[in-house]
């Protein structure tokens, strides 16, 4: 699966994670590992795991606090034995979700995905604390938390660039912008867990239509884009058809219910009338808007 964008480097400028670098920089062994808020109210926050037992949970007594209608009092724990680290869920209403999947007792890996209510943390274990760290900072920076694919700020930098070079050499661009038909409705009537669960779900199906040199971003709330370089108009609707099928096609169940999902999608190639990335992407909302003015769950471009 690929969402066309690499981490290249850390960046080490951000003046508000110095309390948080201060935890880290404390000697510790070679086997430290830590949580980092990477989709919630506190992003960015790392919190230390090493030793003991940490509990996750709505009262004020957990050691991570949750303050969300969806999150129990005391919803999961996180122990240490002598090869790791555990984390159980401890009967919770809603469950303790692992890489997507609900978990009752699992052992930790680096890298593992933990989501509590509206808040998911990333796990993080090695020897270079410190460089872990500052990596997982970057890749914050680009992506979008909750989805794992790129954010809108990575996106325009992606546009810029790309269409600095469909300008000197001449090659079409397109984009296609989608959007979740009535998505407030799912919220509404299955609630926000099954909301980021079809936010989630929709994002692995595009990411396996999406090739190496294209990108899939998020551009806020339930709103994708897909950018296409060296691909004109007509494929770019050819493709947005295929996605529009594939959505529609697939069978989205959250917690044994089926949920009907449906996207809207507007297609945009790029012109001397919209030739930087506002504008360029204000084409494909335009066209977005067409494509829901006809009834949803179509594609105009």
């Amino acid at each position: 699966m690929s969402t066309g964008y690499n981490i290249k480097g850390p960046i080490s400028d951000d003046k508000t994670r110095k309390s948080d670098m201060a935890q880290i920089r404390k000697p510790r062994g070679a086997h430290d590992s830590f949580l980092i808020e990477i989709y919630g109210p506190s992003l960015g926050k790392n919190h230390p795991v090493s030793q003991g037992v940490m509990t996750i949970g709505r009262d004020e007594h957990n050691t991570i606090q949750i303050d969300q209608e969806n999150v129990s009092r005391t919803h999961c724990r996180l122990e240490q034995d002598s090869t790791g680290i555990i984390i159980e869920d401890l009967g919770s209403t809603n469950g303790t979700y692992l890489n997507d999947a609900a978990i009752r007792r699992v052992r930790l890996r680096h890298g593992d995905l933990i989501k509590v209510g509206g808040v998911v943390f990333k796990f993080i274990s090695g020897g270079n604390i410190e460089g872990l760290y500052h990596e997982e900072i970057y890749r914050m920076t680009i992506t979008d938390g909750l989805t794992q694919v790129a954010n809108k700020r990575y996106l325009l930098e992606f546009l810029d660039r790309e269409i600095a070079r469909t300008i000197r050499y001449g090659r079409p661009l397109s984009v296609i912008m989608l959007d979740l038909d009535h998505f407030k409705t799912v919220n509404d009537s299955f609630g926000h867990l099954a909301g980021d669960f079809i936010l989630k779900e929709v994002c692995d199906k595009l990411s396996r239509m999406v090739r190496k040199e294209e990108l899939l971003a998020r551009y806020g709330g339930e709103e994708f884009v897909i950018a296409l370089p060296e691909t004109n108009l007509s494929t770019a609707c050819t493709i947005a058809e295929k996605a529009r099928r594939t959505i529609e096609k697939h069978a989205f169940s959250f917690a044994e219910t089926k949920i009907a999902v449906t996207v809207s999608l507007g297609c945009a190639e790029l012109s001397p009338m919209a030739a930087d990335p506002v504008s360029f992407l204000q084409a494909a909302d335009q066209k977005l808007y067409q494509a829901k003015h006809r009834g949803r769950n179509c594609v105009a471009g």
